[in-house]
This record gives C-alpha cells, structure tokens and sequence, in this order.
C-alpha cells in the first residue's frame, strides 16, 4: 500500500522507455535494410559495368585481377552452368546456395550476385563489403537502463513527498486538527500541501470558534437561569408584581440570547443573504432609533439584502451603545460614492486602546468588568457577521472628543441622489 503509486509510476517510465527504445531499434534497422540494399544495387551494378562482355576467360582474369587487388578479395565468375569462367586471389570462391546474399565462411565475408547475361560472380574478403552492420537495440536497451536508473531517485522523492502528505491528511481527519503537511519546492505537490494546510487552518480556526462560543454561551446562560431560578422561589413563596416582571425580564433575555446564538450559526454556514430586497437604511435606522429614543440624522440611502438582518445589525449597535456608552447615543446615515456609510456614537468612556480589536469577538469582557455586569456578549460580533455577509465591513473609530463611534460601511444600490 506504501509503495503503489511509487510502484505504479516507475513501471510506467521503464515500460515507456522500453517501448521507446524497441521502437526506435525498429525504425533504426528498418533503415539500415534500405541502406544495404540500395548499396547492395549500387555494388552488383558497379561489378556488371567493371566485367567485360563474353567468357573468354584471358579478358576476364586480367580485369578480375585488378579488382582484385584493388578490393584486396577472391573473385570468381561462373557460367550460367555454375562451371568456373575466371578467378582472381588467392582460391576462387565457391558460389553461393542464393544470389544477392551475403555469407561469412571461415571469418571471411563474401557475396555472390547474378549478372543480367547469366553469369554468376561470387567475392570473399577479408574487409567489410558493405555498410557497417550495427546493433541499435543493445545501444537503445542500454540508454533505457541508465534513464531508468537516473529516474529511480526522482520519481522516489516526487512519491516520499506524496506518501507524506497522505499520512498528514490522515492524521488531520483522525481528529488532530493542529496538524500540518511539510511544503517543499515549488511544483503541484507543494501546491496541494499548502492549499491543504490553509484549508486545515482554516477549519480549525472555525472549530476553535464554535467551541468557544458554545463555551461562553454557556457561561452567559447561567447567569439569567440562576436568577430566573430565585425568581421562581421567591414567586412561589410569595406572589408579587415584581418577581413576575423579574422572571419576565430573565426569559426575555434568555430568549434574545439563544436567539442571537442561533442566528450567528446560521449566518456561519450561510454565503449571501437569503432574502434580498432594496432597504432604505435611513428609514430602517429610524425606525430603530425611535424605539430607543436616539436621534437619527442623515439622507436617504439604500442598500440590497435581507431587511431583518440589517435591522438586526442597527438593533444592536444602538442597543450596545445605550447599554456600555453614556447618552446622549446618536446614529447618522449617508451615501459616500460606492458605499453606505451608518454611525452610531456615544457619549461613554470609549473603548481602551488595547481592547478595541477584541471588541467584535463573541462574548468578550473587558478586563477589569465584573461578572454581574457582564460582557460585550455576541451582539457585536452579529454586527460583524451580517456586515460581511452584505459584502460590507464594521470598524470601531476613536473619538477625539470622548465616547465610542462604530462605523458599518455596506455596498450602495442605486444612483446616487444629490438633491
């Protein structure tokens, strides 16, 4: 299991340079048999030009002789009989079983040929009567084998690599979401790597982030059960207004809680918006803002997306300014060329600059704030959530005259309208 895909990947180079390599040898002899035989025609029609016409056999030694001489061979030629006309050298060579073939007798090379007068003309020699016959499959299968001993080392290293990776991912889906795949060079293997590791860091920051939500959630559920559960014994003992509004009060903010827990889920696992509309963000902030008695001030400016959400998102931001800040607590809106600019500012103490980017994490208490007075809970961070979920963002901005002022900026829909 280890070694298949090492296995499987180097078969496949050898049985490629294999193949190569046969086929070349083919191609390559196939055209040395071409090669010889036009040498082959060249040759037999150079001796037929060289010998003189007719058996007389004086004629024919002294032309034999020269060739002889000149090819350093026996040379006989024969009646169309194969009864022996002349020779030259030092015995006459015996005729050949085949004409135009050629033969080694002895260490010596030969080769008869008929001519077109049905003379017969045989020739042995010590020296190559031809091209140079050469093997090309030892020389290719040799080729081959060093290729195939080069590649050995790289297509190893490209598998370890891969093998490494797999034992990562396993490891990382067996539950140890800290784990991470070793990237080296450049090429798709390290590609897939880092991909993997950004994606395993992503999920795990993911998985940290609902482990502590669920973690806070339930510590800020103790607080009103507690008091809801005194309520419900002090109302029991005795029956009064007070206790009542307090068990009212306590499942009201149970209730707004689980809520927002719920829907900063929803919104985790959600990409866009599930309704969109055309909102008038003025009109809605408005709205809003004289449930609470906040003054709104701006222009008309409207934006795409869900109007519970974006409702939700100016809820909050009021509601956390009135809640953490100090009257009087204003909101303004405004288009600024591409964007839909929404301010909610306070009259508070502001933010401490240490604390200002933590401010957007789910349930977070400022250091130094006690229990009972509780922390940020989740209603920023929902602010954030939908923000980004209509495309926009949120940012918290000093104050230089004091308080705190959080500005959502979201993508405008429509012209623009100057009037």
């Amino acid at each position: 299991m280890r070694s298949r895909l090492f296995l499987k990947i180097y078969l496949t180079l050898l049985a490629s340079l294999v193949i190569v390599a046969v086929g070349s040898a083919l191609l390559v002899r196939i055209g040395q048999d071409d090669e010889d035989r036009g040498w082959a025609g060249r040759r037999d029609r150079f001796i037929a030009d060289m010998l003189p016409a007719g058996d007389d056999p004086v004629v024919l030694s002294a032309t034999l002789d020269r060739l002889s001489d000149a090819l350093d061979a026996d040379i006989a030629v024969y009646g169309p009989d194969r009864r022996l006309i002349a020779a030259a050298g030092s015995s006459p060579p015996p005729p050949l079983d085949r004409p135009h073939r050629e033969a080694r007798r002895e260490g010596r090379r030969g080769f008869a040929t008929e001519l077109a007068d049905g003379r017969y003309v045989a020739l042995r020699s010590d020296q190559p009567l031809g091209p140079g016959r050469r093997n090309p499959l030892g020389s290719l299968v040799l080729v081959a084998a060093v290729i195939g001993i080069a590649a050995y080392p790289v297509v190893r290293q490209l598998t370890r690599r891969l093998e490494s990776l797999r034992k990562g991912v396993e490891v990382w889906g067996g539950g140890d979401l800290s784990r991470r795949v070793p990237v080296s060079g450049s090429d798709e293997v390290a590609a897939v790597a880092k991909s993997f590791n950004e994606a395993a860091g992503q999920i795990e920051r993911l998985v940290a982030a609902h482990r502590s939500l669920l973690a806070n959630a339930s510590h800020e559920l103790r607080s009103p059960l507690a008091r809801l559960r005194m309520a419900i014994d002090l109302y029991e003992r005795s029956a009064s207004d007070r206790t009542r509004d307090e068990i009212i009060k306590n499942l009201g903010e149970l209730d707004a809680l689980v809520e927002e827990i719920l829907l900063a889920s929803r919104l985790d696992h959600v990409r866009r918006p599930e309704r969109v509309e055309d909102v008038d963000l003025l009109a809605l902030t408005a709205e809003e803002g004289a449930g609470s008695d906040v003054a709104v001030t701006g222009s008309p400016a409207t934006v795409s997306g869900d109007a519970r959400l974006l409702r939700r998102l100016v809820r909050n931001l009021i509601q956390n300014a009135l809640r953490h800040g100090a009257p009087p607590v204003t909101a303004h809106v405004r288009r600024d060329g591409p964007v839909v600019r929404l301010v909610v500012r306070d009259c508070g103490d502001g933010i401490p600059e240490g604390e200002r980017d933590r401010i957007f994490e789910p349930f977070y208490r400022p250091s130094g704030r006690s229990e009972s007075a509780g922390g940020w809970g989740i209603g920023l961070s929902l602010v954030r959530q939908i923000a980004v979920h209509h495309g926009g963002s949120v940012r918290y901005e000093m104050v230089p005259e004091g308080g705190a002022c959080f500005v959502v900026e979201l993508p405008a829909n429509g012209p623009q309208n100057d009037a």
